[in-house]
This record gives structure tokens, C-alpha cells and sequence, in this order.
């Protein structure tokens, strides 16, 4: 486990009378945004002229000319925050998308999460109130007629490891770990074409195993090489299969195993035996099957069901933590997720049910199955649908999610006040400690940002300087945070960095 980070595209929609209701969904999301940039004044400038999301981890690069739109990243007409907390706020086409700074915890990964769900729904609420309308923020990742949105893992690699192992060792790790990681989705079906309900609502809308693409014919390993960091030295892992989860332990427990699965792939302690034969056939039938007990055929020739194959995924991960403890930054927290991960398969094998308080998709069947019992109601009734939305609503008033917590019957891990400070301030052990401090202490000089820089106005210079922060593991309380506190201008800390 190292470094890490979350993105989430977010649902939005428009309601009552007024200006805004017909306009396109990009319109509201960069109204949200704007909105944002006031409530808590920050730069609105993202610098692109490092990234480039045609570098393809299999050794070309895309021509630019016919590539699909959706992945160009480009688009200086919307808005794009860099905020105080490292992270970045934008309009990516049709929805708000926040994507969390770097942390190195599986636990912070879900706290900054949090605080990205908390902001953009108080942007959306003084939004609304500027229309006269009410706009509403959803976390998933499909409106159930065939349109899908991401809910988008980073994970840093070491360049040294093989790409080919990666795809070979890990796509069978995402297509299983779907029950423990789902947030249930009524309807079967990119279109929703047949009544049900199923494990996750990303699973229908993946086509190929291999890819570079994001947002048509969805791979379930994204060669996207975009590192965002010393390129020699790290590769960004992209991962596009996971779902939007409410549930904190839900979001813990999908980021920590797979960045502890990734370090046991670093270390070779997985093999081969885990690829399966038909891995995007073998992610539909893992989402379709509420008993998780459906067998998937591997490529070797043995057949496993999802949950077996996550044992060996454990297996190999506690012998990492046995054997190679040093290579996990936060070995203790590696050790509480296998024990959570296991207790977690186990009670799948006895019963999803008694998971109803941990895991998304559990608690939303649990909620569901009760409407359905009372009213009679079968899969296709538009009242499920429509709980099934309201379950992901951000507003706290209206969330079911939500409600359970104020029930007691969803597990909590983190507390409201570490949210709120996650929405404020930056994690202290990664270099988006520097991104987020530089803006909020010397935001007039910030002229733009990326994830591996900074482009600030030095007046003692008269010039631009890009700052390089090429290392994720830099620019740390610990490595700036003294010359942070000391230097009330930023021509003084560029003195006092040597810069």
C-alpha cells in the first residue's frame, strides 16, 4: 500500500419551474462548481499541459484525431477548482466530479471521499437557492436507462512491475470482489431491459478486458499511463469498475484490499491461477447472483465462485504482510482490512443478510425486499427505482442512506468532525499537503495547479514558476510544513524551499 486517491462523477438533475430546466446537465454541474469557487474561494484554473490521457500502458500512444472526446481532458471552458484540501472540484461533460488529494490509508481514502460528497452537496444547495429551483446530487453511477458514470481508484505503482502481470493477476480481483464492494442497482441490464436487482450498477457496462478508454467499450484493466508523477519511476494504476459507495466501511474495504492485492502482485506472491477464462462475462454473472455461489470458469480450467476467489486473493495478501511488511506504508491498518476482508467473506457464505449494516448493496436488497413484502411490489415497479435513487441522494434529509445511519443500522468509521476538516484541509503525509496549504495561504499567488505541480506569480520575480512535485511522498507536513508556517508571502517560501 502507498499512495492512493478516489474520483467521483456525481448525478445531478434540476427541479420546479424556473431558467434552469432545460439546459444540459453540463450547464447545472458547472453552475455547481462556480458555486463552489464562491463559497469557499478558490483558483479556478487547472493546468493540462502536463497531463495526457492517450499514453497507453501497452506502449503507444493514441492519436489524438480519433480519439473519442469523452477522453480528452482538455476543456478550459468549465469550471475546475483546485481546493484548500488538495483536491480538485471540475465539470467532467455532464457531471460535477470531485476527485480526492492523495492519501496513504485506506481510512483517509474515505474520509476526503466523504468530504467531497458533504461540499458538493453545499454547493448544490446554495445553487438551487440562486435558481429558485432544487438541485439534487446523486452518488452512483447509473440513471437506469443506459447512461453510466464513473466512480474512478488511483493506485501508484512501482514502474518495475510488469503491466502484463497486473492485467493477467488483477482483473480477476475486481470481477470477484464485487459483493463486498457493490451498491446495488434495480435492474438487470445496461437499459434496465429486465426486472431485478443486482450487486453493483457498474458491472452491465463493461465490454472488454483490456483498454483505454473510460467511457465507451469499458475495460476491466484501464491502460490509461498517466502517472502523474516521475514517470520513470511510478506507473497510475486507473481503476473504472468500482462502484459509488455510501457505506464508509464498504469504500475502506474496496480501497484497502486492492491496493494490499497490488503490493502482493509487486511482490510476485499472487501467480497466475487467479485469471479467469471470461472476465467480462464473469463480471455479469458475479453482479447477477445475490447468493454469490454461481461458479466461474478460470483459465487454467477450474472453476471457483467469486468468494473462493477472494480467499486466494487473502491468502496471497497475508503472506505479504507475513513475509514483506515493509513494503506497506501502514502494515497495521493492512493487518485490521484482512481481518475485516475475511470476516466479510464469511458472513457472505453464511449469509449477505447479516451484512446489512457494513455493505451497500446488502443494505439496499435488505430495504428494498421490505417495500416489496408490504406493498407487493415487483422488480419493475417505479417505486423500487425511485428508492433505489434515494438511497444515493446527498441531501442528508432525504438520503436513504442516510436515514440508516441516523438509525444506527449502517456502521459508521470516521467521524462528522474529521469530515469537516476533510473538506478544509489537506491530508499532512502526501504532496497535496503542499497543494492544498499553498491555496489556502497563498491563493492570489497560485495561478494554476496539476496533481505533480504547482504554477504560482512570484513578485520578486516578476515571472511564473512551475513548481515540480513529481514525488507523491513529498512535500509533507513534515518536509514543508515548518516553511509553510513561517513565510507569510510565497516569494519567502520559494527562498526558503531554494526553488
Amino acid at each position: 500500500m502507498s499512495v492512493f486517491g478516489l474520483e467521483t462523477e456525481f448525478g445531478i438533475t434540476v427541479h420546479g419551474d424556473g431558467p434552469a430546466t432545460g439546459l444540459h446537465p453540463m450547464h447545472w454541474s458547472n453552475l455547481l462548481v462556480r458555486t463552489y469557487a464562491e463559497l469557499a474561494g478558490a483558483t479556478q484554473r487547472w493546468d493540462y499541459d502536463t497531463e495526457n490521457p492517450l499514453v497507453d500502458a501497452r506502449g503507444f500512444t493514441m492519436p489524438r484525431d480519433i480519439a473519442h472526446p469523452s477522453q480528452l481532458t482538455d476543456d478550459e471552458s468549465m469550471a475546475n477548482l483546485i481546493l484548500t484540501n488538495g483536491a480538485r472540484l471540475y465539470v467532467d461533460h455532464a457531471h460535477p466530479e470531485y476527485s480526492g488529494p492523495e492519501v496513504t490509508t485506506a481510512r483517509d481514502a474515505v474520509v476526503f471521499d466523504t468530504a467531497g460528497d458533504r461540499l458538493v452537496q453545499a454547493a448544490a444547495e446554495r445553487a438551487g437557492a440562486r435558481l429558485g429551483q432544487q438541485m439534487r446530487i446523486y452518488k452512483n453511477n447509473t440513471d437506469g436507462k443506459g447512461a453510466s458514470y464513473g466512480t474512478h481508484e488511483n493506485y501508484l505503482l512501482a514502474r518495475s512491475t510488469p503491466f502484463h502481470r497486473v492485467v493477467v493477476q488483477f482483473s480477476g480481483f475486481l470481477v470477484s470482489r464485487q459483493p463486498l464492494t457493490g451498491a446495488g442497482r434495480v435492474g438487470i441490464g445496461q437499459h434496465s431491459e429486465r426486472p431485478g436487482f443486482q450487486i453493483t450498477q457498474r458491472a452491465d457496462f463493461f465490454e472488454s478486458e483490456v483498454g483505454l478508454e473510460t467511457t465507451l467499450n469499458r475495460p476491466i484493466i484501464n491502460t490509461r499511463d498517466e502517472p502523474h508523477a516521475d514517470n520513470r519511476v511510478h506507473r497510475r494504476l486507473h481503476v473504472i469498475t468500482g462502484d459509488a459507495n455510501r457505506s464508509e466501511f464498504a469504500g475502506w474495504l474496496k480501497v484497502g484490499t486492492a491496493a494490499l492485492v497490488l503490493a502482493a502482485i509487486e511482490a510476485d506472491l499472487v501467480g497466475d491461477g487467479v485469471r479467469l477464462a471470461k472476465p467480462v462475462a464473469a463480471m455479469r454473472t458475479t453482479s447477477h447472483d445475490l447468493t454469490c455461489g454461481t461458479l466461474l470458469p478460470l483459465a487454467d480450467g477450474r472453476e471457483v465462485t467469486a468468494l473462493d476467489l477472494q480467499e486466494m486473493y487473502a491468502a496471497a495478501v497475508a503472506k505479504l504482510l507475513e513475509t514483506q511488511p515493509e513494503r506497506l506504508l501502514h502494515p497495521a491498518e493492512g493487518h485490521e482490512l484482512l481481518v475485516a476482508w475475511q470476516d466479510t467473506l464469511d458472513a457472505l457464505r453464511r449469509d449477505p443478510r447479516e451484512l446489512a449494516d457494513r455493505l451497500d448493496w446488502v443494505a439496499k436488497w435488505v430495504l428494498l425486499e421490505s417495500y416489496r413484502d408490504r406493498d407487493g411490489l415487483p422488480w419493475d415497479h417505479p417505486k423500487l427505482a425511485l428508492i433505489d435513487l434515494q438511497y444515493a441522494d446527498l441531501d442528508l434529509a432525504k438520503s436513504l442512506y442516510s436515514a440508516l445511519v441516523r438509525k444506527g443500522r449502517m456502521r459508521r468509521l470516521v467521524s462528522d468532525e474529521e469530515i469537516e476538516r476533510a473538506r478544509l484541509e489537506p491530508p499532512t503525509d502526501t504532496r497535496a499537503y503542499f497543494r492544498g496549504r499553498c491555496m489556502a495561504r497563498y491563493p492570489q499567488s497560485v495561478v494554476a495547479a496539476a496533481w505533480d505541480s504547482l504554477i504560482v506569480e512570484v513578485p520578486q520575480r516578476r515571472s511564473l514558476l512551475r513548481i515540480p512535485m513529481l514525488d507523491p511522498l513529498r512535500g509533507t507536513q513534515a518536509h514543508v510544513g515548518e516553511h509553510l508556517d513561517a513565510h507569510e508571502d510565497i516569494g519567502g517560501l520559494i527562498v526558503a524551499l531554494g526553488l
